[in-house]
């Protein structure tokens, strides 16, 4: 119990490691092998191993031959160990597995670790351990040697600056005159300066010997966890303890695993520079690597893998802040145009690289000078920085991601809305150059983009993660955001409209600010006269124009504006009651003289007429205009076009739209008190029409009903999952659905047989269509479906029961017939479902499988043949299926090549010919095809049967010769091994073993087949490293070696 006890005491982790640490330590000093062994099996079981190191192998065995015999004990059917467990009792494992080593040596930094014995026989041990052939012993003992190192390195910090404030204090000793110097102190200095030699070298070579024969080698292990452990742990080392790390001979490392093929080593190596290049006092030691790697780290802002290629972003930050002339004007570029990124944080990472460098370098203010405001504050030249580099892009449409990704680190420039006002309003200054049309546009929109950010306080559509709860903080800048934007644009957007009211991209843009707006502000702030300023604008830019989004745009404002919730609502209701009281009197009165002049109309009334009807029908769509009656104006309009058929083609599309929106707001009237009473017409209107359909063609309209079934199931797929209850809501629902559709066919059976026969027969084909999601060996993506299917069985005649049940078999495997799991039981009931009333020779549960022998046997006998005008099983004749369109189908998150072939056998199906109308009555009935498939059936069986009994009767004459049971010279059957070997499995479990140092012979064992060779997993470059990491052999050897 006392072996187990420290590991079990680290994996509770409940108790003080300090505490846990030094009952050790007293146990070492009463009886160190005792506790010695402790600590050797405490990293024994720490690597899952149920064998025991016991004291006669701890005094007899070298470290070898102990692993040896621990690799012989170790559990072999599982590849679980502490650090890789998951589960809540392992969370912290790792965690306190490292604490418990720092803190060892930390305890036992003044005297233990300097005795020879117990550190020497730790190293040696984690050292052997490293080598292991098992891949668990590897990983924990390269964690415990890396943490032990990383504690090592602490002490010989501690060691390098008491020696220094010891070399100091005999500096000044000796330096004293004679008559004051004491000689005592001299030679205690001394000695205790040569006592922290001693010490330090000691520690150097305890960490020699840990970075020799641990970190050298699995830093290129096969495992990328394992690579990733040794270079975080070296990047502590280079950045606690400079002096000694920090240079070529170990930067070298870090640079060559940067080309790691795995996303999280290069995550490590960039974390780990991330904590060199922060501390500007290290840049001079950086420069020969960053010469040599800055290519490197620049290709990696484009990584596959978004987490390195935000932190190689950030890393570039902190090479720009160390110095600007590193990085080239192509190598800023590059990280540029990541401001537009999809992904937030890359996008983010590459806002604040372009804020350094474009930004940063802001015009001074002189102490005690007033604060410059407007175009005159420091902010104005960012700002036009911004715009050009926005314009210079060239991504005209992506402002919002633009904003977004400098909203972090730019939000004081980006909310400078005065000064953004200021350089689309006033005079610029002598000697400044004004902002060009093209300028001005770009700034409005950006504008616009920074209010809707601040006013949101979420990302634009397609970086957005969700929604996120605000802190408080959040929502009271929110709030105090919003009070500056309407205090600052409720004044100044009426003159920004006056000076752009001919320009419709920026018009448009200034309309959609008043949708940020506080509304409440107009009336606290006593803002009523811009108000109305800004309804005169709006009203004059209706007037003037006849662009579709502009006119949208102040509809749009009209009703932002027009919340009854705030006073201003009736004053804003009366200025558009007016506009549209205006804009429908005028587009009456031209209609009349329009359709009065009829083919005598010129262009110019056309286009008075139509202009007139586009504003209206802009406004129509955000606002209620049921009291204008416009119905009857659009009526008459769109009767006169259909009696003489040459009304223009634009006038007819708007009066048509403006219709449309009048019968959707009658219809919302109407749905808000009666939405039961439309909703029973509607299901009489479907109900006729379905029986409608049936009427003119039963297969089309059962090949309808089964698809709709499909589709329903489809989008519950997409919603919950491929393992989804088949209790819930929503399935049930379709069952019920699928219940009702069969009590539409009636209780003639005769009438609805080929109908029925089509819907199984496509109802089976989806079950079977999508392989499982699972893998080989589950059940098919769609196989639930034949619960549903199954509602339909009833329907069928007794003797097409078996033809259905003759072409689901052929959809299905020997494994499929054997399974029992809830899994499968739509496919056990829906076949259940077609036995009711069926034939007993065919109908059993078995299906022909009832026997192992004759399963195998099966196996050897041929299909027979199809004669020449017999259509064959495969190819039944079957009227094909109607295309799924996009609009009607919503598929599940799936993605399947035309080519693949999926684990289930899918029937080959011909595609259907070219439908011809002259030989449409040529096509066989469903009838004959299910008469032909009994056929074809009943002769395959008859055969079998002949086969069957001619190789029985040989068995019986061979039994009786050799006088022997007829078990003995049956087949074997062909059962599939589904259990790995123990030599498969041990592959598994050491795959990637590097034995560069040692090489470890096992004898067989009992619980082992015996191995007839162990190959050395010796380390390939090509199978870890990209091809580039090649080019660096001549730098090793001309730099760094």
């Amino acid at each position: 119990m006392e072996n187990m006890m420290l590991f079990e005491v680290v994996k509770l982790g409940r108790s003080a490691m300090q505490s846990v640490v030094d009952d050790w330590i007293e146990s070492y000093k009463h009886d160190r092998d005792a506790a010695l062994l402790d600590l050797i099996n405490f990293f024994i079981q720490c690597s899952g191993c149920k064998g025991v190191v016991s004291a006669e192998m701890f005094r007899n065995m070298q470290n070898s031959e102990i692993i040896r015999r621990m690799t012989e004990e170790f559990d072999e059917d599982s590849g679980d160990y502490p650090l890789t467990i998951a589960g809540p009792q392992w969370k912290k494992f790792k965690s306190s597995f490292c604490e418990f080593i720092s803190v060892l040596v930390r305890q036992c930094q003044y005297s233990i670790i300097y005795d020879e014995y117990m550190m020497d026989t730790v190293i040696s041990l984690l050292t052997g351990l490293s080598d292991s052939q098992v891949r668990a012993f590897r990983h924990t003992s390269t964690l415990a040697a890396m943490k032990l190192m990383t504690a090592l390195v602490n002490v010989a910090l501690n060691l390098s600056i008491n020696m220094d404030n010891t070399q100091r204090q005999y500096e000044a000793e000796r330096n004293k005159i004679v008559a004051k110097r004491a000689n005592d102190r001299l030679e205690l200095l001394l000695q205790k300066r040569k006592e922290l030699q001693e010490n330090q070298d000691e520690i150097e070579n305890m960490m020699n010997a840990i970075f020799k024969g641990v970190f050298v080698h699995r830093y290129r292990d096969s495992i990328a966890e394992i690579r990733a452990i040794c270079i975080e742990e070296i990047g502590v080392w280079m950045k606690l303890y400079s002096d000694a790390f920090l240079n070529d001979s170990y930067l070298k490392y870090v640079g060559w695993t940067m080309h790691d093929k795995q996303g999280e080593v290069r995550l490590k190596c960039l974390t780990a520079l991330q904590g060199l290049y922060y501390n500007r006092e290290l840049n001079a030691r950086l420069e020969l690597f960053t010469s040599r790697f800055k290519d490197r780290i620049v290709s990696m802002t484009l990584d596959k893998e978004y987490d390195v290629a935000v932190q190689a972003i950030k890393l570039l930050t902190l090479v720009l802040n160390s110095t600007d002339e590193v990085l080239t004007p192509e190598d800023c570029e590059s990280v540029y145009h990541l401001v537009y990124s999809a992904h937030r944080p890359v996008a983010v990472a590459a806002g604040e690289f372009l804020y350094k460098k474009l930004f940063s370098q802001r015009e001074p203010e002189e102490e005690g000078a007033p604060k410059r405001r407007g175009r005159q504050s420091p902010n104005a030249n960012l700002i036009k920085t911004t715009v050009f580099f926005f314009l210079e892009s060239e991504l005209h449409e992506h402002a919002a991601y633009l904003v977004d990704s400098l909203w972090e680190c730019g939000a004081e420039l980006l909310k400078d809305w005065e000064c953004m006002i200021s350089l689309l309003l006033d005079d610029p200054l002598p000697g400044e150059e004004a902002l060009t049309d093209r300028q001005e546009t770009a700034l409005i929109e950006i504008m616009l983009c920074t209010v809707r950010q601040a006013a949101e306080c979420h990302p634009p559509v397609g970086r957005g993660t969700g929604k996120r709860v605000m802190t408080a903080k959040e929502k009271k800048t929110q709030l105090d955001d919003r009070t500056k934007i309407t205090e600052l644009f409720a004044v100044a957007l009426p003159p920004l409209l006056a000076k752009y009211a001919v320009d419709a991209e920026k018009v448009t843009n200034l309309l959609l600010l008043p949708q940020f707006f506080d509304l409440e502000i107009y009336t606290t702030g006593r803002l009523e006269k811009h108000l109305e300023a800004l309804l005169r604008q709006i009203k004059e830019i209706v007037e003037k124009h006849t662009d579709t989004e502009v006119l949208e745009a102040c509809s749009k404002t009209y009703h932002s504006l027009c919340n009854e919730e705030f006073t201003i609502f009736n004053r804003v209701d009366i200025a558009r009651s007016q506009l549209l009281d205006e804009l429908v009197d005028k587009f009456t009165r031209l209609l009349e003289d329009f359709l009065r002049e009829g083919e005598d109309a010129d262009e110019d009334d056309a286009y008075q007429v139509l202009s007139t009807l586009k504003r209206i029908t802009a406004f129509h769509n955000a606002h209620d205009l049921s009291g204008w009656d416009l119905f009857t104006s659009n009526f008459k309009l769109l009767n006169t076009g259909i009696e003489n058929g040459d009304m223009p083609e634009q006038i007819v599309i708007h009066s048509l739209q403006c219709t449309h929106y009048v019968i959707l707001w009658q219809l919302a009237k109407l749905s808000e008190g009666s939405s039961r009473k439309y909703y029973n017409d509607y299901g009489d209107i479907i109900k006729e029409t379905m029986s409608k359909t049936r009427q003119i063609d039963k297969i089309q309209c059962a090949k309808t009903l089964i698809l709709s079934l499909q589709q329903l199931f489809n989008e519950m797929l997409s919603d919950l999952g491929h393992g989804f209850d088949r209790s819930s809501s929503a399935f049930c629902g379709i069952k019920e659905l699928a219940r009702r559709f069969s009590l539409t066919f009636g209780l003639d059976q005769v009438k609805t047989r080929d109908a029925i026969a089509m819907l199984h027969k496509d109802g089976i084909e989806f079950a079977f269509k999508d392989p499982s999601p699972q893998g080989e060996g589950g059940p098919p993506l769609n196989l639930a479906f034949l619960d549903i299917l199954s509602e339909f069985s009833s329907k069928l005649m007794r003797q097409d029961k078996r033809t259905v049940h003759m072409y689901l078999e052929r959809f299905m495997t020997f494994q499929m017939a054997l399974q029992r799991e809830d899994c499968w039981l739509p496919l056990i009931s829906y076949r259940n479902s077609l036995q009711a009333g069926g034939d007993d020779d065919t109908m059993s549960v078995m299906s022909g499988y009832s026997s192992r022998g004759s399963s195998v046997r099966s196996k050897k006998i041929k299909p027979p043949v199809a004669t020449v005008g017999t259509p064959s099983m495969q190819t039944p004749v079957m009227m094909p299926s109607p295309h799924l369109t996009s609009t009607a189908m919503r598929d599940p998150k799936r993605s399947r090549d035309d080519g693949y072939m999926g684990v289930y056998p899918l029937p080959h199906e011909q595609p259907p010919p070219h439908p011809h109308p002259q030989h449409h009555q040529q096509t066989p009935s469903q009838v004959t095809w299910m008469l032909t498939q009994r056929q074809q059936e009943e002769a395959r069986q008859q055969q079998e049967r002949a086969m069957n009994y001619a190789k029985l009767r040989s068995n019986l004459q061979h039994a009786i010769r050799r006088g022997t049971g007829l078990m003995e010279e049956d087949e074997e059957p062909i059962v599939e091994d589904v259990m790995m070997s123990s030599e498969g499995r041990m592959d598994d479990l050491n795959e990637g073993m590097d034995f560069d140092t040692m090489d470890i012979d096992l004898p067989p064992s009992k619980n082992r087949r015996e191995r007839s060779e162990l190959k050395p997993d010796y380390f390939d470059p090509a199978s870890i490293m990209d091809e580039s990491v090649n080019e660096m052999k001549g730098f090793e050897d001309s730099t760094y070696m």
